[in-house]
This record gives C-alpha cells, structure tokens and sequence, in this order.
C-alpha cells in the first residue's frame, strides 16, 4: 500500500492508462513563480525496478510532495521516479526529463521504451528520467470508479448522439463528476499542469540537479512550456514534441477544438492512401470518393448500428467509426490498414474481434487523472445551451468529427473552481526551447503548434516536419528533423531560426 492506503498497480502495467482526449493562491498570468518556500529536497534512494520488459539498468525510486504546493507542510503523496544513468559518464551533461502526454498516460517505462530510441551521443550525455505524474499508478492513485460504458472513447471525447443532441452529454458529465467527486477523494483537487510543473522542479532537487533537460510529448508539450515558464532558469534544454495551444483563456478546451483541423489536415492522406492502386486495403478508385463513402457510411451506421460483442459500446455506431478514424491517424503507417478493414466490414454490416483494451483498473485510473487536470486547469462553460450551438455549428464546418470538438466533457458539470490561474506562456526567459512538429497531427494540429511558437517568442524555435502522424521526433523516419533535434539535445546547436524539414 502507499501512503494513502492506495494499491500500487504493477509498475510494468502503467503505460496504457487511456487519456480522455483525449487550478490555492493563483500566480498572476505570466509571471514566473516559484513554488512557496519548503524544506529541502531528499534525495532519492534508487532500487531495482519491479517488472518484466524493462532495461535492467532501469532503477526506481519514490519522492514525496506536497499535496497541495501552497502548503509544504501538509499532507504528502508519493511521485514515483526512474531513471538510466547518462551511459558514458566522462561525457554527462545533466538529467533529461521525459515527460508523457496524456493527460492520463504515465512515463515511469519511458528510460526503458522511447528513451532507448535516442541517438548514443543523447544517452552518453543524460541520465534519462521518467515518472508517473500524480493520480497514476504506481504514484498515489486516484479512481473516480465510473460506469463502464462511460470508459467509451466515444464517452471521455464528447460525441453527440446522431440528430446532433447532446442531452446525452450533459447527463454524462453529470454523473461522471458525481462519481469522481464521491470515490476520487481530496487529491483529485490537486492534479492539474501546474501541479505536475511544481512536483517535475521537487524531482529536479531530488536529482541534485541546477538545472533540467526536457523532452515533453503531446500533453507534456504543454507540461514542458508550464515548466519553462515558472522556472524558466531551471531549464537547460528543451525539446517540445507535437505541440499544444497554449491559450491561457480555453486551455483544454482548445485542445479538444482541434480535433476538428487535425482530422481535415489528416483525411486527405488517408483517402489518398486508400485509393493507391495496388493497395489490398483499397476503399475507391479515387482519393475524391473516399471522403463522401467516409460520411455515408457513418451516416447509414448512425441509422442502423452492427452488434460489435466484447466492444465498448457493443455496437459499431456511427461514432465508433469517426472514432476509429481519429486513432488511426495518429499512427498512419500501422493504423490505416485497420481502419480500411473496418469501413469495409461495416459495408457489409460484418465487425472485426473487438479490439483490445487496457484492464479497467488502468482505464479507471488514466481517466480519473485525465478528467481531474482538464477540468482543474480552466474553468468550463457550464451552459448546455452555449454547447449545443457550438455544436451544431461544428457538425456543420466539421462533418468528418460531428460536433465532438465542440461538445461538453465532464468538466461541463465539474464542481471545484481552478486552484491555480492559467499559466500564459511568454518570451521571457532563456532562448533554449526547440519545437518539433508534423505538419500534419491529428491530436495537436500544426495551427495550435503555430501558438505555442508564437508565445515563446524568442525562446523558441521551431521545426515543422512534412509528415503525418502524432509525435515528430524519433517517430515518424524524418532524417532532418531527427538529426536537427539529435543535434540539439547532445550539442545545444540549435537553427538560427524556424525551418522545415521535407
């Protein structure tokens, strides 16, 4: 048990939470502050890491926080950390933070996965640091126990019902704040980015580090840039792969927004791909039929769902099949072909074996996190009325995403005002931030990237990458903006200015 009578979840377990997407005292917007005065940092006692799967050079180790960062002295919970050593200590420059996107998605296997993808001039030169932001397993855990229809993906992302009434929606917020404000407990008040920032800078004192490196994917995007601006001489360099809106007035509610740019940036691709001759997962003759098919299909399984037994929901709705749609563009290259076969079995009103899905426990534990830092980092409108306009105009622009963008999440009904205000990133600081970004992203479209650069200012520079999918650096074989981020990271040479790499 951990010190809030918690179970820990097995450590191996952890990285496949889902993310619904997928704030005391506040700081003023845009100033850097520095969380209130504690008593120092332990250092951290590293011991073998549980499990199976990982580099057995992986240790691990547990760091005790605040709770609540406004009060240092009150109650603590424990933030588990990882590490692998820099593997040519004579060459060691500092520590490199990996930080996970999500929210909802810990990182603590992050020195044993993606952390091994580095080029070996990036591991000889940093210690490579993962953890399990707060609220995950196996850091004290939050469970807000939902209902598991609402674990739904076409729940957590806020589909309308198919005459565009989100009645529905609404009632779902309703009784999934109910249930994280009943079974949740008091640290789901205090999971949110700024939190996440301030528990990042404990981990860097515990490390006996001045200053930290970071590489932040996605959601860490945002963590990396929160972090970079409350402590910004605390940073030495900073990659930011796939990159977040950093509106301090929508937040969230910005990132949800985009789905709406990063499916119409993406289709193009995919209805391109599925009409290549020769490929055995063909869809039309043409790319230009691909998207009309898209729509009349999800229109006609609107209508009439196909029982999907062992899914969730147990039906291939419309929905279920725009859903299908946004997770395989992340992953065009592995996830196209299971979207065609998908489409194709739905025209004969055939479904595929459900697809696998993380243990409940893990889906319950990422959303619960996830809920808690979108609906604790901005206040939500809490008008039905305001949504269903939104909607409806969405569902019109967008058809491809149906009002989904536009919708209510669980933060419609979310009961706890923001503890800390939206941080707003800005210029001020050193000139050490290096943003890497496809140009064509599903989750965090190129137009909100664009801001995140613009906020920076001179900070910052930015890589645009010609290609598809979600995650830049390392993912997608780009050699320019691998080496240009390699390069980065293991020398500080950064381009003068934006570039783009084709």
């Amino acid at each position: 048990m951990n010190p809030t009578g918690k179970r820990r979840t097995p450590w191996t377990a952890v990285s496949a939470a889902v993310s619904a997407a997928l704030l005391a005292v506040a700081a003023p917007l845009g100033t850097a502050v520095a969380a209130p005065a504690a008593a120092p940092t332990p250092a951290l006692e590293w011991t073998a890491c549980p499990g199976r799967g990982l580099d057995p050079r992986q240790e691990c180790a547990w760091l005790k926080v605040p709770m609540d960062h406004a009060h240092p002295d009150g109650p603590r919970i424990t933030v588990a950390v990882s590490r692998i050593r820099a593997e040519k200590p004579a060459a060691r420059r500092g520590a490199l933070m990996l930080i996970p996107g999500g929210p909802g998605t810990s990182g603590i296997n992050d020195p044993s996965g993606k952390g091994q993808k580095l080029p070996q001039e990036v591991r000889d030169a940093y210690d490579l640091i993962g953890f399990a932001p707060r609220g995950l397993a196996p850091s004290t855990t939050v469970d807000c126990a939902l209902d598991r229809a609402d674990l739904a993906l076409t729940t957590l992302r806020p589909y309308p019902a198919a005459d565009g009434s989100i009645t529905q929606n609404m009632t779902a917020a309703r009784r999934m704040t109910d249930a994280c404000v009943r079974n949740g407990g008091e640290l789901m008040r205090h999971i949110s980015t700024v939190d996440e920032a301030r528990d990042i800078d404990r981990i860097r004192a515990a490390l006996g580090e001045r200053r930290l490196s970071a590489w932040g994917v996605s959601y860490g995007t945002y963590v990396g840039a929160v972090y970079s601006q409350l402590f910004p001489h605390r940073t030495d360099r900073v990659v930011l792969d796939s990159n977040d809106d950093p509106d301090p007035t929508r937040v969230s509610r910005a990132w949800l927004a985009g789905f709406e740019t990063g499916v119409e940036d993406t289709f193009p691709v995919f209805a391109a791909w599925a009409s290549a001759p020769g490929n055995p997962d063909r869809l039309a003759g043409t790319a230009a039929e691909v998207r009309p098919l898209f729509l009349r299909l999800a229109a006609q399984l609107d209508r009439e769902p196909v029982p999907w037994p062992g899914a969730n929901p147990e039906e291939l709705n419309g929905n279920v099949l725009r859903q299908a749609a946004v997770d395989a563009f992340y992953a065009p290259a592995s996830r196209f072909p299971s979207l065609a076969k998908l489409v194709r079995a739905a025209q004969h009103r055939t479904v595929p074996p459900a697809p696998p899905a993380p243990s409940e426990a893990l889906q319950q534990n990422g959303a619960a996190v996830a809920a808690a830092t979108l609906c604790n980092d901005v206040a939500w409108p809490t008008s039905a009325a305001g949504y269903r306009a939104d909607v409806r105009k969405s569902r019109a622009e967008y058809p491809l995403t149906a009002g989904m963008p536009r919708n209510a999440l669980v933060c419609a009904a979310w009961p706890y005002p923001p503890r800390h205000a939206p941080v707003r990133i800005t210029g001020r600081g050193p000139s050490n931030v290096l943003l890497v970004q496809n140009a064509r992203d599903v989750g965090t479209p190129l137009s909100g990237a664009l801001k995140l650069r613009a906020a920076f200012g001179s900070r910052a520079v930015m890589v645009t990458v010609d290609s598809t999918g979600h995650g830049a650096y390392l993912a997608h074989g780009n050699a320019c903006g691998d080496r240009t981020v390699s390069r980065f990271l293991a020398t500080g040479e950064r381009p003068r200015g934006d570039v783009r790499c084709g």
